[in-house]
């Protein structure tokens, strides 16, 4: 039996060691900040009209197979902890020239949605499409989603099928691929929008990424009735159930590897490191390699850093009849991406993006608001807090409530405006982020979407990588599923 230490208490490190204990091994997670969780967060504002409860972070559930793996390997059902609600549409898309789009998990009827919205051609487009990303995703999830790949070598190294690479296209980018299939510049913009589902710029993301709306779409989407955070309880519970200690407010400060292993890891305000044979880093790979085990040049990798976002939490009065996820695009969406990630080829800095696309998110689930009213999280696309180029200060006196006026007038703008009817707002930039849950500039998924991200096993013996900025990638399944890799890698304990 193992002393494994797991440094961070989101999903990833959650589910890590709920599998590690359940094989019989002695873990204890220490989180350093005063809640479980990392960036599934939640919020309640209490008003006298009565309570709004909000996700912070992910709202959306997919691929709950990988849900369903997880609780039975450590014992459990899922349906014994989380009611999951599928959703439809999973997502409205609206447009800028007033169309929408409703997305759904049925491939047939949701190209023909496609067909009565946009025009057969679009639909069978969209059919060819999805062919294609059917080849990837069905490529990603046998070779690469299930399995640790630690350098360019693995991959390069994989038994790939020749239809494989050929729907796969090295070298070719989300946006080059969306734009060889799909004539609709409405569907190219849903296209892209995935991209930005891992973080990355669909100008340069790899086409590669197609598997990301393939999983969404084929498998459906899903809210988890009483909120996404709802997952976090279901682990802790399982967690605690297994015999794992969870320590809050324990941070650690550096990760003891002398010799090429691991040997414990050193507290904030202890004397004595504690002990471990084992240690599972669920912190962002940057503050692993920069602060805990210093590692310049696996540091050296990390420059790509994903986009971050800048949040809205609305208390809204009466009934605006949206989706439960709605999307409203702008008419140029470059200009967007030229504002989130900088324009080095004419030297301009990342800034707020003046005219964005706006993820509104409203829960019909009375357990998030009082009667009568609506709790939204609204969310758009942000370069990460900083100083840096490709980086924007948000702290800068004023931004942030300035930003949020504009937010505000843009859904105004697109026949969306609330601003009469808000019982209060709440603004959380990525500044509050990088705070909050200990994410470097407020980036979401760490390392901007590839194929290859930081590796599961670390440099010294008895480290490993699990969560969103680390193989296979972020998201709540991704991370789920690095949390299968790490835990299958180390083993059972001894009997």
């Amino acid at each position: 039996m193992a002393r494994i230490v797991v440094v961070g208490a989101g999903v990833g490190g959650l589910a890590t060691a709920a599998r590690l204990a359940a094989t019989g091994h002695q873990v204890t997670v220490l989180e350093q900040a005063g809640t479980v969780g990392g960036k599934l967060g939640r919020y309640a504002h209490h008003t006298p009209e009565g309570s709004f409860h909000f996700d912070t972070g992910p709202s959306l559930l997919t691929l709950p197979q990988v849900f369903h793996d997880l609780f039975e390997a450590t014992g459990a059902k899922l349906d014994e902890y989380l009611d999951l609600v599928p959703l439809d549409p999973i997502v409205r898309h609206v447009f800028a020239d007033g169309s929408t789009l409703d997305s759904g998990a049925d491939p047939d009827g949701f190209a023909g949605r496609i067909g009565t919205a946009f025009g057969d051609r679009a639909a069978a487009d969209w059919r060819r499409l999805w062919r294609r990303a059917e080849r990837v995703w069905a490529a990603s999830h046998r070779d690469i989603l299930r399995r640790s790949v630690d350098s360019p070598r693995d991959l390069a190294a994989l038994a790939w099928r020749l239809g494989d690479l050929a729907a796969i296209a090295p070298g070719r980018t989300l946006r080059g691929l969306g734009r060889g299939h799909l004539a609709d510049p409405r569907l190219r913009m849903l296209l892209d929008r995935y991209a930005t589902y891992t973080g990355a710029d669909p100008r340069r993301a790899p086409a590669a990424l197609v598997a990301v709306p393939y999983a969404e779409l084929a498998y459906g989407g899903w809210y988890l009735r009483g909120g996404l955070g709802s997952l976090t309880d279901a682990l802790l519970t399982r967690c605690l159930d297994l015999g794992v200690v969870v320590r809050t407010d324990t941070a650690v400060t550096r990760i003891d590897a002398a010799g090429g292993r691991v040997h414990g890891v050193r507290l904030a305000g202890a004397t004595a490191p504690l002990p471990a044979d084992v240690v599972v880093a669920n912190v962002d790979a940057l503050t692993l390699y920069r602060d805990l085990l210093p590692h310049p040049r696996r540091l050296a990798r990390l420059t790509d850093r994903s986009l971050a976002g800048f949040v809205l939490l609305l208390g809204v009065r009466g009934d605006s009849g949206l989706a439960h996820h709605n999307v409203f695009f702008p008419r140029d969406y470059d200009a967007e991406f030229d504002a989130v990630f900088g324009d080095p080829g004419r030297g301009a800095r990342a800034r707020p993006a003046l005219d964005p696309a706006v993820f509104v998110t409203v829960a019909d689930d009375p357990a998030a608001r009082p009667a009568g009213h609506e709790a939204w999280f609204v969310l758009v696309n942000a370069a990460r807090h900083g100083t840096a180029a490709g980086a924007v200060d948000w702290r800068r006196p004023g931004l942030a409530q300035a930003y949020a006026d504009r937010i505000l007038d843009v859904l105004a703008e697109r026949g969306v405006d609330v601003r009469d009817r808000l019982l209060f707002r709440e603004v959380r930039t990525p500044a509050d982020l990088a705070t909050a849950a200990a994410a470097p500039g407020g980036s979401i998924y760490g390392t901007a979407g590839g194929l290859l991200r930081p590796a599961n096993r670390g440099p010294a013996h008895g480290l490993w990588l699990v969560g969103g900025s680390s193989h296979p990638g972020g998201g709540l399944p991704m991370v789920t599923l690095s949390a299968e890799i790490v835990a299958t890698e180390i083993g059972p304990a001894w009997g």
